[in-house]
């Protein structure tokens, strides 16, 4: 499972010092097998894994990286060098791949419009899943503060004010709007050091299913809804880790080392490896990354409309600010029939078992409230906004019975949500191209 607290097998785990350049700096050796234009990554035949030298001193020695090939029978993700589980999602995965250049840019654009980077959460609320001890976060990144009440617009406010609701077997339930809010451009992405295996292992052990033996032997892939949700949970999860590795890249670029005893993690090729990589705790993570991708793109898709005359009302922003909008919702990804595998296996399933979807719908709301259980603010926080993405893609997908839901009753806390996570997935995906190039 993708947690933060096991590590790998130690006669497997490689010794890694590595000084980081800039990712956009890094050089790839080739194998004379692989031309210029396909050196990143092994061709579709082959799986590629990284070696490394090994060592008796965990600290003592300078990675050497090559890549190796050996043959194997299922198609190979661009981002990782596991076979795809589900050949279904192939094409999407393509799909995803080729328009993430083009794509990719457009989000950083979008996260600076207040409609995309304001949400109010409430982070003094209490954990009520798990019996907890206070922990000090030893950064100071874990921490957040709401911005002054000028800087938010007063539309955006009254707006969630007034579109809040109480709804008994709702998709989610967000916090109770309030005069505190929180910016994701002042309060990115970080790695803070936080360890929150103890929550993963609550979402992956209790949250997600596996009562049915059919998810004992497959719980991402098996013939059932339910192995959907699991996928989608630890497609998430995955994006979380990569941007984990991101962060712990980018503070090793600015500030040459990692202090030991505020991070627990301070080697960022062997922590992908342990967290995404094809032989680490859960060799399926960027396949499931892709997967809830593809659900997330196809809940913005469908609320493509909605969107747009948000724009035309002026809810969104000025007309620049329309503009990027209408560039991503506009990106020939969004039409494309191939990133519907994902959406249009959970339906199927979905269509089968519609009188059970109310566990699908309880499990999201308890997803979104065991964030609660999150020590680090700004984990917690966004760890809210990713949840409710997904809800909203779900909720999109499903609805009530399985055919889809209401894009109208879409709140704009969850429509921002949506978009927003799609451009963390975005991201997350990219980190793996750029750890595949090594």
């Amino acid at each position: 499972r993708c947690s933060s607290s096991s590590l790998l097998h130690p006669k497997n785990k490689p010794t890694i010092t590595m000084k980081f350049l800039p990712l956009s700096a890094i050089a790839v050796v080739a194998l004379p097998s692989l031309t210029p234009a396909n050196a990143f990554f092994a061709p579709p035949t082959s799986s590629a894994f990284i070696t490394t030298q090994p060592s008796s001193s965990h600290q003592s020695t300078h990675a050497a990286f090559r890549v190796s090939s050996t043959s194997s029978g299922g198609s190979l993700l661009k981002a990782s060098t596991t076979p795809l589980h589900d050949e279904s999602l192939s094409p999407g995965i393509t799909a995803i791949d080729t328009s993430l250049p083009s794509l990719s840019p457009l989000f950083s654009s979008l996260r600076s419009l207040p409609f995309f980077r304001l949400y109010s959460c409430d982070m003094l609320a209490s954990c009520e899943y798990i019996p907890q001890e206070l922990f000090e976060c030893y950064t100071e990144s874990c921490e957040i503060y709401p911005i002054d009440d000028d800087e938010v617009p007063m539309d955006l406010k009254s707006n969630d004010f007034n579109e809040h609701e109480f709804e008994l077997d709702g998709w989610a339930r967000w916090d109770m709007p309030s005069d505190d809010y929180y910016d994701t451009l002042q309060f990115p992405e970080d790695y803070t050091g936080y360890d929150g295996s103890e929550v993963w292992g609550f979402i992956h052990n209790r949250i997600g299913f596996h009562e049915e033996e059919a998810l004992v032997r497959d719980e991402y892939d098996a013939d059932s809804w339910k192995a959907d949700f699991n996928k989608a949970v630890s497609g998430l999860h995955a994006m979380v880790s990569a941007q984990v590795v991101r962060g712990m890249i980018e503070k090793l670029q600015d500030t040459g080392e990692l202090d030991p005893e505020s991070y627990q993690w301070t080697d960022p090729v062997e922590e992908y490896e342990r967290r995404l990589g094809a032989n680490g705790e859960t060799p399926e993570a960027v396949e499931n990354m892709y997967f809830t991708m593809m659900l997330l793109l196809s809940g913005v898709r469908a609320a493509r409309d909605r969107l747009l005359q948000d724009c035309d009302s002026g809810s969104i922003g000025d007309a620049e600010a329309c503009e990027t909008l209408r560039s991503i919702l506009t990106h020939p990804l969004m039409d494309d029939p191939n990133i519907d595998a994902a959406s249009r296996r959970l339906k199927d399933h979905a269509l089968r078992d519609t009188n059970n979807l109310w566990e699908a719908r309880m499990r999201t709301r308890d997803l979104m409230r065991i964030m609660n259980c999150v020590q680090c603010n700004k984990c917690r926080f966004h760890g809210k906004i990713s949840t409710l993405g997904l809800s909203t893609a779900l909720q999109l997908t499903l609805g009530r019975q399985g055919m889809g839901g209401d894009v109208a009753k879409i709140h704009r806390v969850e429509l921002a949500a949506l978009v927003t996570t799609m451009g963390k997935f975005a991201s997350g995906i990219e980190l793996c191209y750029e750890m595949q190039a090594l």
